[in-house]
């Protein structure tokens, strides 16, 4: 006699494996074996025939103790059919039941399952299911997410220093971790059937901000650069990687050599080339040069006002779209009112409001998807223009009263590839390209000046 507990759902099962590796060790001494019911033997249809066509061919005959059947009467499979379709059919249910159960929940925003690192569940004082933050995991699951945000280490690093300060999962644990929006407060829901995949509002508490989230998003996608470790740069050498040398044409390094009461800096050249220059006159003659791009704010007003309209001529179609996914949403908005009104009426049948209601929501999702996309790509550049042209019009200022990090910054800048310094002049193949266009456009109205009143206007 054997007993076990496994399901019966499948015939992996260890008691079962034993019995039919004694059945083929023993052939011929067992021809018989029984059980209680079919549902006992097997809850899988096309597994019970395949066990049943086994078991024949080692002399053994199948039968159940409380549903007996001779099957060597043909229409007696009709019965075994019954026998073994009915709890497979009964379990399928079950389970169907079990999914629409749990995605109705997802919908509702429960969490259902293990919790996410940081979570613990939790049951209410009236047997509800909940999850509560893990405060001890939830503040490395928040510094993990800024750390990770700042981009200055990879997610395998993070992930070794998170399990240090007792995060305690596998590399493949957090990196779905990262991926969950559980942690800004949604659920994701799985497409099913007809029906798309969407985020539901959650009922627990987020712990930390969708912006923070999708910023990790877009880093673990490649789509944001991480930022780079600043580097330090000795202010009097603030030039070093932005110079060639005119003689050979390689990057200057500089270095500071020891007199007999201080240091003197000097921007030079390497591996044989004899190439050096006083690093105090070049820097000077780079804050001398930054002075000619400096432009009075009336005459950057005007340069304003006429990239604001292209930009607006550009993006009319755009705001036009804007403009018809609104209307579209509001029509939206006011048919799901009317039903509403209908059905409080009584004028409208609650199965047909049910319909409307859901068709009227994923609409109105979609359209406000796609209002936020057109928005976005429609921000206005005024504000942009504003900080831009203001900075235009003090350059040498802000370059002058700047730290380091600030001049190296307005050299890469108005100057895309590297510098030269030949007999106290520096030189270029480019400034930018913006820069560039704004000083012709400025030449044009220099020249537009020295003419009479009447060509001015």
């Amino acid at each position: 006699m054997i007993f076990e507990d496994h399901s019966a759902k499948t015939f992996i099962r260890p008691s079962w494996k034993k019995f039919l590796a004694e059945l083929r060790a023993r052939k011929g001494h067992s021809d018989l074996v029984l059980f209680i019911k079919w549902d006992r033997f097997s809850r899988n249809a096309g597994d019970a025939y395949q066990m049943i066509s086994t078991l024949r061919k080692l002399g053994v005959e199948p039968q159940g103790i409380e549903q007996p059947l001779d099957l060597s009467i043909p229409e007696n499979k009709m019965m075994l059919a019954f026998y073994l379709a009915a709890p497979e059919v009964e379990n399928d249910r079950r389970a169907l039941n079990v999914f629409h159960g749990m995605r109705r929940a997802k919908k509702e925003g429960r969490v259902m399952g293990h919790p996410p690192l940081g979570y613990v569940n939790k049951i209410s004082e009236t047997g509800k299911k909940y999850i509560a933050i893990n405060e001890d995991q939830a503040n490395i699951m928040r510094w993990v997410f800024n750390e990770i945000s700042k981009g200055q280490l990879n997610t395998e690093q993070i992930w070794k220093l998170a399990n240090q300060k007792g995060l305690g999962c596998s590399k493949n644990a957090f990196w779905m971790a990262l991926r969950n929006p559980i942690y800004y407060g949604k659920v994701f829901i799985a497409k099913y059937k007809d029906e798309e995949s969407q985020l539901a509002q959650g009922q627990h508490e987020p712990l930390i901000s969708e912006l923070l989230f999708y910023d990790v998003q877009d880093i673990l996608e490649g789509r944001k650069k991480k930022r780079r470790t600043t580097v330090t740069v000795d202010p009097a050498l603030l030039l070093r990687g932005y110079l060639l040398c005119p003689k050979c044409g390689k990057l200057l390094t500089g270095s500071a050599s020891k007199g007999r009461y201080k240091y003197y800096h000097y921007y030079h050249c390497r591996l044989g080339c004899t190439f050096r220059e006083k690093a105090p006159v070049v820097n000077d003659r780079i804050a001398e040069e930054i002075k000619k791009y400096v432009r009075p704010l009336p005459f950057l007003e005007l340069h304003k006002q006429t990239i604001i309209s292209v930009f607006k001529n550009k993006t009319k179609h755009q705001r036009s779209d804007a403009n018809q996914l609104k209307a579209e949403l509001d029509q939206t908005n006011i048919r799901l009112t009317r039903a509403r009104n209908l059905l409080i009426a009584g004028d409208l049948d609650p199965d047909d409001y049910r319909k409307i209601k859901i068709e009227s929501e994923e609409k109105i999702n979609r359209l406000e998807i796609q209002l936020t996309t057109e928005s976005t790509s429609m921000t206005s550049v005024e504000p942009l223009l504003n900080k831009a042209f203001s900075n235009i019009s003090q350059l040498a200022a802000l370059y002058e009263e700047g730290n380091t990090i600030r001049k190296r910054k307005i050299v890469g800048s108005i100057f895309p590839e590297k510098l030269s310094f030949e007999k106290n002049e520096v030189r270029t193949t480019r400034i930018n390209e913006g820069l560039r266009l704004m000083l012709l456009f400025y030449n044009d109205l220099d020249d537009i000046k020295k003419r009479d009143k009447s060509e001015k206007i």
